[in-house]
């Protein structure tokens, strides 16, 4: 809205300082953390069995359903419209909260929330169609610490209001009602992106033409790292013979899309990026349901009605050690081409044994650790996963990528909500829901473990291979040296 934009606008600084203030004041949310138990409330009184089966299955399909259009929308849009609608939509939901009674109600809020959470890209995006290159990592260093400190501040406030004060669960949502409402005026001061990644910019006419390694890349990452993946760089093709296999379609409107596979198609040829983005897409539709579920369970294992509860400050110190964790990977100094896929098996067999524990004990003290271990273990593992996904990929290529594997997660959350939770199929109840997940994480953690100990033996098998070429007399011929083991996986 020109109305609202001032001459400071231009500038990386405000942009950046009125997406910040959006974020915090959106993600805000006290209510958040006690959601399960204000449903259970007399008032709502919806019962275990119609949130875990009918409620909340409806959020998973709506995000599933939403996100296709709302990814191609949200660039063709330029961002602003889409943050502006995420904010509606959260409030409307909010309101069917506080106001509706029914399962239909709540379904409809939870379709709605469904929106919300597919609407986030323009958050998380609008950014880098308003600032330079060069200040990608510092702005999206201060978007993402946002959203963490506003989430934590306002767990820690939820906890300290029911405790202390006994306030009940409603006027939390109202709390969070009122941050979202001042997010959405912030949301009106944003300026009007003039471009985007997509659509209203050269993207479709380079994408085609160009080399895979003369994409836009963060110069000094793709340079410490390049060499351990040639295969990114490796399976491009010349201008020339990419325009004869590949020619533009007559249609402009299609032009992206096609653009679009090409990206993809040689994006995915890198087996390591493959294997990464695999781990990512079923490790995330894991991680969601456990999110999706997990108050269900608390609810369960110690009813707000009979007990009190510590909702908050487990999500509290939950994202605080989830920060922390994701903080940490900077400054572990690993292999990861060698060792990356063993630390996920490691450390999704972890996530597998806190679900188990999570499933038998009858502590919920020791039901919150385990959620505890969940979350510090997805989120270390997710950003190293991040940065292996993004390290040799343009912005474009990067947002293509992870816009896919966020619906292929979608997807198989979707099949996993279907078979185990939704009351047209096998409608578990909680406990035995955290049971199969579980299993499902421990199949995951058993695949990474096979393949790492392939890739370790096959590494150890080749420097065996160079040590003996090594020692050979130099009138003997030397075997061929056997391709990198990074660009074999």
């Amino acid at each position: 809205m020109n109305c609202f934009r001032t001459p400071s606008s231009n500038s990386w600084v405000y942009p950046t300082v009125i997406l910040c203030l959006y974020g915090f004041f959106s993600m805000f949310r006290p209510s958040e953390s006690f959601l399960i138990p204000f449903l259970s409330e007399p008032s709502k009184n919806l019962t275990e069995t119609e949130m875990t089966n009918e409620v909340l299955p409806v959020w998973t399909y709506s995000y599933l359903a939403t996100l296709p259009p709302v990814f191609i929308l949200t660039d063709y849009l330029r961002y602003k419209p889409v943050i502006m609608l995420n904010v509606v939509a959260f409030i409307i939901c909010y309101l069917l909260l506080l106001f509706g009674q029914g399962v239909l109600l709540m379904q409809v809020a939870e379709f709605f929330f469904g929106i919300v959470s597919s609407t986030e890209i323009g958050y998380y995006s609008y950014i880098y169609s308003m600032v330079s290159p060069e200040h990608y990592q510092k702005v999206s260093s201060y978007c993402r610490s946002v959203t963490l400190v506003a989430y934590t501040a306002g767990s820690v406030l939820a906890q300290l209001l029911v405790s202390l004060t006994t306030l009940p669960y409603f006027y939390l949502f109202y709390i969070s009602l009122a941050c979202i409402s001042v997010s959405l005026f912030f949301s009106l001061f944003l300026p009007m992106p003039k471009k985007s990644m997509f659509f209203h910019t050269n993207y479709e006419r380079e994408a085609c033409q160009r080399p895979l390694e003369q994409n836009i890349v963060i110069e000094e990452v793709q340079k410490n790292h390049k060499a351990a993946h040639p295969e990114l760089h490796a399976t491009s093709v010349k201008p020339g013979d990419r325009e004869l296999s590949n020619p533009e379609p007559e249609n402009g409107a299609l032009r992206p899309f096609v653009c679009w596979f090409q990206d993809l198609k040689e994006c995915y040829s890198s087996k390591h990026l493959f294997y990464w983005s695999l781990w990512w897409a079923f490790a995330t539709s894991g991680y969601n349901q456990v999110l999706n579920y997990v108050q269900v369970l608390w609810e369960h294992k110690a009813p707000s009605q009979d007990s009190s509860i510590y909702n908050g400050a487990v999500e509290a110190i939950a994202t605080f050690g989830g920060a922390l964790a994701a903080f940490s990977v900077g400054y572990v100094n690993v292999n990861w081409d060698l060792l990356g896929e063993l630390g996920l098996a490691i450390f999704s067999a972890i996530i597998s044994g806190a679900l188990f524990l999570m499933n038998y004990t009858l502590s919920i003290w020791v039901c919150y650790v385990g959620y505890l271990l969940v979350k510090a273990s997805y989120m270390f593992l997710i950003t190293i996963a991040v940065f292996q996904i993004a390290v040799n990929l343009s912005v474009e290529r990067y947002a293509l990528v992870l816009g896919i594997d966020t619906f292929i997660a979608l997807v198989i959350q979707a099949i996993m909500t279907v078979i185990v939770a939704d009351k047209r199929g096998l409608h578990l109840q909680i406990t035995t829901q955290f049971l199969v997940y579980g299993i499902y994480f421990a199949i995951i953690a058993g695949v990474f473990l096979m393949r790492s100990t392939y890739i370790i033996y096959s590494a150890k098998c080749q420097k065996e291979v160079e040590n003996l070429a090594a020692t050979q007399s130099p009138n003997e011929p030397h075997p061929q040296k056997p391709r990198d083991v990074s660009t074999k996986f």
